[in-house]
């Protein structure tokens, strides 16, 4: 595994593991858009988006985030993949729109791959306590087996980003989730449910 991971990295993925839909779907497509690209000159503009998280997520789409926020709001025990000592990069929403703006609007031969994601990296079990602060919740952390092929560190190398767009992620991890958290809260009032 490289880290932090740049466009020129091709990866190591399982072809038929239980994450291989997931990661051969976004390699397929990449390929695709490349192959319109090269045989009929069609405009493209490929970007690689890591972990990005705020308000208007689903409280049920089974991502990290989304998953330790509902659980401590509702007073349940937050999942805890491992050890929690696997490592993610979350990129508010807000700084991943103006990312792809950027690119969106950048020099036509720039057509990527182009990273966008938030190069500060951290545990999923610190994660798990910082949400768990912010909600003032009860919640205990439950630890369960890691799941297959599931990444020991995620981080993006956003160099290029930076050279090309002169973009970065500008809000921190605790402001987004401060917001974050403010969503679902109001999300849970107006439902009664996640």
């Amino acid at each position: 595994m490289v880290t932090p991971q740049p466009e020129c990295y091709w990866g190591n993925v399982n072809p038929v593991g239980i994450r291989s839909c997931y990661d051969e779907g976004k390699r397929s497509a990449e390929s695709l858009c490349f192959d319109y690209n090269r045989e009929f000159g069609t405009r493209i503009k490929v970007i690689r988006i890591f972990n990005t998280y705020g308000p208007g997520m689903d409280p049920q789409d089974g991502r990290v985030v989304s998953n330790f926020i509902t659980q401590a709001l509702e007073g349940k025990d937050i999942t805890i993949y491992g050890e929690g000592k696997q490592t993610r990069s979350f990129c508010y929403i807000d700084d991943l729109v103006e990312g792809i703006i950027r690119m969106m609007n950048g020099p036509e031969n720039l057509i990527g791959p182009v990273n966008l994601g938030n190069p500060c990296e951290i545990t999923v079990l610190k994660l798990a306590r910082i949400i768990l602060f912010y909600t003032y919740s009860k919640s205990k952390l439950k630890y369960s087996s890691l799941p297959i092929d599931d990444p020991t560190r995620r981080r993006p190398d956003i160099t290029k980003a930076k050279n090309e767009l002169g973009w970065e992620p500008k809000i921190s991890l605790y402001d987004g989730l401060k917001n974050t958290i403010q969503f679902f809260q109001n999300y849970y009032d107006e439902n009664g449910r996640f």
